[in-house]
């Protein structure tokens, strides 16, 4: 429950400006999620979420521009883990299947993993598209894929 609260904090934070806990607190409990303000400042601090200039003004939660700490990497890869249901492969294309509303949290630990290969990554609401540079990339991002789902 903990990482898809966290995976549906990184959606939310992508996809809102989200300015305050509360703000925050609001659009997980209309995803069902229940969450004291201890509970959401714990995962905030966990995600490694900072404070960025907002487009209108003041400031707005968002996910660090560098995640080279492990703890990090290893919390992405664990949200990653909860949400990611199924891979596909054609040619240099991957298409990831994930649990509903979890694409947009998947793609954005997909994309913070910083892996050279991927050219981009396109979520949907329970898919994702990665494009890679090489059928041969393609081959070994979803090995990796696969490693980090068993």
């Amino acid at each position: 429950m903990k990482f898809k609260r966290q995976a549906a904090i990184l959606d939310i934070i992508t996809s809102n400006e989200i300015k305050t806990q509360e703000e925050l607190s609001a659009h997980l409990r209309e995803r069902g999620y229940t969450a004291t303000q201890a509970t959401i400042s714990r995962d905030i601090k966990e995600l490694r979420l900072i404070k960025v200039a907002s487009h209108s003004g003041g400031y707005q939660y968002s996910t660090p521009d560098q995640s080279g700490s492990v703890t990090h990497m290893t919390r992405l890869k664990n949200i990653f883990r909860e949400c990611v249901v199924k891979v596909d492969r054609a040619q240099n294309l991957v298409v990831l299947k994930t649990l509903v509303g979890m694409a947009n949290a998947a793609a954005a630990a997909i994309d913070a993993m910083k892996i050279r290969d991927i050219v981009g990554t396109l979520a949907g609401d329970d898919n994702i598209l990665v494009i890679l540079r090489t059928n041969e990339d393609a081959e070994k991002f979803c090995e990796m894929v696969a490693g980090m789902l068993s």
